[in-house]
């Protein structure tokens, strides 16, 4: 008897001891590329129990890349391999900087992960301002010199920035107290689709690459079939773009994602020749004597009425497309003013280009709603 006790105690010590063994460490560090559709500053390879994100292009100009490691929160560390910044997924708690990062969220139905962000009034989503005045979203405020005491206060899993170059004191200092700071460089994707293409990096931070991939495989089907439709346009309307910052027009170049739209929209784009980075910055006699007799002149910007634009230049008024009545603003705020191209625009290209189709052909989509532009009245 006793030694039948002695063996059902040993049994019940075995059991006992096999449950405390702690998860097998990774053995192999072989990965396998994931390929990417338009976004090139980014590259992801993953393996069974690992995913790696390799920033290539951080801000414009970069010397140097990130490698950020993924590891999901039950899973060991893999040893022997190399990277910049841990994260442990899934993120349960995120801090963004920027208003693009917004959409993302939403769409992947992690919003409620959101807990900080600088300068909330920025923020035109109407189900993230309803977290905000919830006291859900903390004020940290200005991005360049983000509130450290409430963002540690927060505790988030992860800061998610961007950057114009490597010199962010505040990322640094966050940091150095154990919170992961990691980049977000769609800003600088030179394609519309590839700036898009970004939502896939928030699905693998929340692991929901699938959700991520179906919902950039819906963008890139009905922007594509929008351009289609586009084609089908039996004229093509010159167009103008840009605006005046006090004597300077600023003109987007050619092969900038701006005359992409405008090219996919089947509009004759009259700086399309031109090729560089960022705005061709050009005085008002150069863009009179190339665009004044334009058919359409499509911007950004705050204005709603054609007095407001006078007022801030009376040169506009020698435009045809101005005293035509052609003048299409991306100007439509949210509560507290923040413009809705900057933040839901990157994320929703198929959008923009629907309604630059609309602007330029109104034949093709008699039903479609312009979401983000106005026409100046």
């Amino acid at each position: 008897m006793l030694h039948k006790l002695s063996i059902i105690l040993l049994f019940i010590v075995f059991i006992s001891c096999k449950k405390e063994v702690s998860t097998p460490e990774i053995t192999s560090n072989k990965t396998h590329k994931i390929e990417l559709e338009y976004a090139t500053s980014f590259e992801v390879e993953k393996s069974e129990d690992f995913t790696k994100i390799n920033l290539k292009t951080p801000w414009p100009e970069a010397d140097k890349s990130f490698t950020y490691l993924l590891v999901d929160k039950e899973k060991q560390v893999p040893k022997n391999i190399d990277y910049d910044v841990l994260v442990r997924t899934p993120v349960d708690k995120i801090v963004v900087t920027s208003t693009t990062h917004i959409p993302s969220l939403e769409s992947l139905d992690v919003l409620d992960k959101l807990v900080g962000f600088p300068s909330t009034n920025f923020i035109s989503s109407e189900a993230a301002r309803k977290k905000i005045d919830a006291g859900e979203i903390k004020e940290l405020g200005k991005n360049e010199s983000i509130n450290t005491e409430v963002l540690l206060n927060l505790q988030p899993d992860i800061v998610v920035g961007f950057a114009i170059n490597g010199n962010n004191k505040t990322f640094n200092t966050i940091q150095k107290v154990g919170i992961p700071v990691v980049y977000n460089a769609a800003w600088i994707e030179k394609h519309a689709l590839g700036r898009a293409e970004w939502i896939k990096f928030f699905g693998y931070l929340f692991n929901k690459e699938k959700q991520a991939n179906a919902i950039f495989k819906d963008i890139v089907t009905n922007y594509k079939n929008a351009s289609k439709l586009a084609a089908n346009a039996t004229n093509k309307p010159t167009i103008l773009g840009g605006s005046m910052f006090k004597d300077v027009w600023n003109v987007p170049y050619g092969n900038s994602w701006v005359a992409k739209f405008i090219d996919d929209a089947n509009g004759d784009y009259l700086w399309k020749d031109t090729k560089g980075s960022g705005s061709i910055a050009l005085n008002i006699e150069s863009v009179i004597e190339k665009a004044q007799q334009a058919d359409i002149w499509v911007t950004s910007g705050g204005a709603s009425t054609k007095d407001e634009l006078l007022a801030r230049n009376q040169h506009y008024k020698q435009f045809k497309a101005f005293q035509d009545g052609n003048v299409y603003l991306a100007n439509k705020k949210g509560a507290t003013g923040g413009l809705l191209f900057f933040e839901l625009g990157p994320n929703r290209p198929d959008l923009i280009l629907k309604d630059l189709i609309k602007i330029f052909h109104p034949e093709l989509l008699p039903h479609h709603e312009l979401y983000f532009y106005q026409k100046i009245q």
